[in-house]
């Protein structure tokens, strides 16, 4: 019987109007496309490409020469924490669900320091997925009560503040004291160890020892190492390698429960944080894109991402370890969904829900990051 050809149109029409199915890489596999076949320009795309090549971080391939050159005005400053001579530059762009261009090594396994925190922050919501955490509102000595959280200032900490760096917590963690990350540069010993302090939820200060102070309360609640919960929770599921590490400080070993476990650093700083390859960026990066869903599962609560991207008091581009679209800093060809994670050395994992996107950078100069995005930008429109 032959369908008449008013059916064959209508019918044709519905099938080209259906959503297109998202697309999960499996294991071990990605599939590519070419940009033109997802909407993108390839020559505009090509040229952003060449941009990251061409600007590529500046600072040494010793790790331990570029630490220690960046972070040359800290006192007492010294690497605690393993490191690994870098590679070059590298990157990825996966446009929905699939990679439209890579450059670089991109299964090289690098440092990747404050990328760190983000992946730390995945660990809290999933203690409060799991109710371990019953409120990021709650303060922390209710659950972290070895003295850590003593005193009137510390006690009213909460674990929002220490998620979105606003707790100013005083004290000495793992020998490091708190006032001796990123002081001001026109300050004295004496100035930085009796400032005034602020209150909790009121100022943000971005600052590796308080970030590790949350490293170190998650700890405590999970009662088993966080690499374990990240992998088990987060890496296994959306077909990690089994190449990263993520790795504390030679003087971070605590004794939990009679066994010796090491509390991990939220970055490299001093050595340590997550040594991860460019792929795994990528898909950490595309189940955030999927609002925490991969391949149909429910890896994230929604609830939590939100919160994550949520503005904080005391800094309106600033979430729960991740950066936002917003504020000076913003790039003004992307919209405010946008947001990312960022570390030294120029490495980024760039969340654009609206043209579902991922971006992967590994050791671009941090000061050209705006014009990337600006050619980025060009190769969508």
């Amino acid at each position: 019987m032959k369908l008449p050809a008013v059916f064959l149109l209508l019918l044709a029409i519905a099938v080209s109007t259906l959503p297109a199915q998202t697309y999960f890489p499996p294991r071990g596999q990605w599939a590519e496309r070419q940009p033109e076949s997802q909407g993108l320009h390839a020559a505009a795309l090509q040229a952003a490409i060449d941009f990251a090549q061409a600007n590529e971080y500046s600072g040494s391939h010793d790790l331990r020469v570029a630490i220690n050159e960046g972070f040359s005005h800290e006192p007492y400053h010294e690497i605690v924490g393993p490191t690994r001579r870098r590679g070059g530059s590298a990157g990825m762009v996966v446009k929905n669900g699939y990679v439209v261009a890579k450059w670089g090594d991109t299964r090289r396994v690098d440092m990747t320091f404050s990328v760190t925190k983000s992946y730390l922050s995945t660990v809290a919501g999933l203690a409060v997925m799991d109710e371990l955490i019953p409120r990021v509102q709650n303060p922390v000595k209710e659950l972290v009560w070895d003295g850590t959280f003593d005193g009137v200032h510390n006690g009213k900490i909460t674990w929002e503040h220490l998620l979105n760096q606003s707790s100013d917590w005083s004290g000495r963690l793992f020998d490091q004291p708190d006032w001796g990350d990123r002081p001001a540069r026109d300050g004295s010993l004496d100035e930085w160890r009796y400032r005034e302090l602020h209150e909790p939820g009121t100022f943000y200060k971005y600052n590796d020892v308080r970030v590790n102070l949350l490293a170190y309360s998650l700890l405590q609640v999970w009662r088993q190492p966080l690499p374990q919960v990240l992998k088990e929770r987060i890496m296994n599921p959306i077909g990690a390698s089994s190449t990263w590490r993520w790795y504390g400080y030679d003087t971070s070993w605590v004794n939990m429960d009679g066994a010796k476990v090491q509390s991990v650093s939220g970055g490299g700083h001093s050595g340590g944080g997550l040594f991860i390859n460019t792929e795994d960026h990528a898909r950490f990066g595309l189940l955030f894109l999927h609002d925490g869903v991969w391949n149909g599962d429910r890896i994230i609560s929604s609830e939590w991402i939100k919160s994550a991207r949520t503005p904080s008091p005391a800094n309106d581009h600033y979430g729960y370890l991740w950066w936002l679209n917003r504020g000076e800093a913003r790039w003004d060809e992307f919209s405010a969904e946008v947001y990312y994670a960022v570390g030294f050395g120029g490495n980024y994992i760039i969340i654009d829900p609206t043209n579902d996107l991922v971006v992967v950078l590994r050791w671009l100069d941090h000061g050209k990051i705006g014009e990337f995005m600006a050619k980025l930008a060009s190769a969508l429109n």
